[in-house]
């Protein structure tokens, strides 16, 4: 069980931007948790999705699958072999002033005898609650997270912040 959620770094958009990176991430916790609120410039209804990369690794080195609901419908999708692990947002039109709060919880990010996982909770709130397990095909230690929208750019007030856990044992 976790002791305590120490603050890393915290990002706050005061305009528009195309991404933001989390960088010289220290090796000193056992896992990380990213927790944002956010959304897309993209003038559309439908919702977007938020890219989330480690270590500047734009390959195809990730795979995800997606459990989503919105009341009426339930489906799951899996992507394998992709350039990033998605976590659905709001594109700017949709409910206005509305930001789509999302936590992902990233284990064991600094060991590098294993590949990096995630799951993040999500709700695109206009749309749906997603849950994401996502997979990097990467043993390096995590040194950097990169957050950019798939669509148009995060919009300007978006927030992102990032904490560090130490393990009871630790």
């Amino acid at each position: 069980m976790a002791a305590t959620y120490t603050p890393i770094a915290s990002i706050t958009l005061g305009a528009d931007a195309a991404s933001v990176t989390f960088s010289s991430i220290p090796q000193t916790y056992t896992d990380l948790i990213l927790v944002s609120n956010s959304r897309s410039t993209r003038a559309s209804n439908s919702g977007d999705n938020l890219f989330l990369r480690f270590n500047s690794d734009s390959g195809t080195n990730y795979s995800a699958t997606t459990l989503e609901g919105n009341g009426s419908i339930a489906e799951s999708t899996r992507f394998s072999s992709a350039s990033a692990v998605y976590i659905r947002i709001p594109a700017s039109t949709a409910t206005a002033n509305v930001f789509s709060p999302s936590i992902t919880h990233i284990m064991n990010y600094s060991n590098t005898t294993t590949n990096k996982s995630s799951i993040t909770r999500a709700q695109s709130v206009s749309e749906s609650v997603n849950l994401i397990v996502g997979l990097w095909r990467n043993t390096t230690a995590i040194t950097s997270i990169n957050l950019s929208a798939n669509n148009g750019n995060l919009l300007s007030g978006s927030t992102f912040n990032l904490y560090g856990i130490l393990g009871a044992n630790a």
